[in-house]
């Protein structure tokens, strides 16, 4: 998955579209991603101790990973693309660049 947590993202696709956040949590084994503010659903969230309050709580649920599209600082929302960086171990390292710019992410 070329997303990470800590990105920001604008969605593409779904009542949401057209908002941004930033990715709180990755879910790759199922292809989704939880982004910050945007795919709120209503719960209702059962006490469980004395300490926990239940009610209804808001929740951020999973979007699609193909439903958000990364935001480079110069273009706006862009596909992820990769370049090889030589390090001075001579092991390459793997860098994410913007597929518009060519600038790295």
């Amino acid at each position: 998955m070329k997303l990470k947590k800590g990105d920001r993202v604008r969605v593409l696709q779904g009542k949401d579209r057209g908002k941004e956040g930033e990715i709180m949590r990755v879910l790759p084994e199922r292809g989704k991603v939880i982004v910050d503010g945007v795919n709120v659903a209503k719960r209702h969230q059962r006490a469980t101790r004395a300490t926990t309050q239940g009610g209804i709580i808001d929740k951020d649920m999973p979007l699609p990973a193909s439903a958000v599209a990364i935001i480079c600082p110069t273009d706006g929302p862009t596909r992820v693309g990769y370049r090889f960086e030589d390090t001075p171990s001579g092991k390459p390292r793997k860098v994410r660049i913007c597929r518009k710019c060519g600038g790295d992410l």
